[in-house]
Parts: C-alpha cells; structure tokens; sequence
C-alpha cells in the first residue's frame, strides 16, 4: 500500500463539485480509495499551507497511483479537479 497527499485551495466550487460526483470511481478503477479527506485542518507544527481541502489517497503500489493520474480515460475527470482550483498530489513513499 502507498499513500498520496492531495492538497486543494478551491477557486471554482462548481467543478469541484462535478470532480466529486465522479472522483471515487475513478479512483477506485485503479485500486484508490479516499483514506480521509476534511476541509477542517488544524496545523500541529509550523505554518503550513493548508489549503481548503486535504485529503490521504491510499493505492496499491506506486504504478497504480501513476496509472490513475495518467489514464487517458479519466483526462475529464482530473480536468474538472484542476479546474476547480490549486490541487497539488504529493506520493508518499
């Protein structure tokens, strides 16, 4: 298991909300699921950037995280992801 860091500052509400609608099954059709996601975060160190949401990603292996930012099938959905803002996905590992 690998896990991801996605971090999102929200500018266009609406296309997160069709990103929402459509993000877990493109998740899951390379193994991903959402481990835990909040848009209540409270620093424990430091200054962070937080962002608006946060969210932990898990995945199988690194390939499967690869192979889901980069399927050619879900170009739409991750469209809609970026379009609705700032969204940085860091891999864990």
């Amino acid at each position: 298991m690998i896990y991801a860091y996605a971090k999102l500052t929200i500018t266009n509400p609406s296309s997160m909300d069709a990103y929402r609608e459509q993000a877990g099954a493109a998740l899951a059709r390379h193994g991903g699921a959402v481990v835990a996601a909040s848009k209540d975060l409270e620093a424990l160190d430091g200054q962070p950037d937080a962002g608006d949401i946060s969210a932990i990603l898990s995945f199988p292996d690194r390939e499967a995280a690869f192979a889901w930012v980069n399927d050619p099938e879900l170009t739409e959905v991750h469209a809609l992801r970026r379009n609705a803002g700032q969204s940085d996905i860091l891999l864990l590992g």
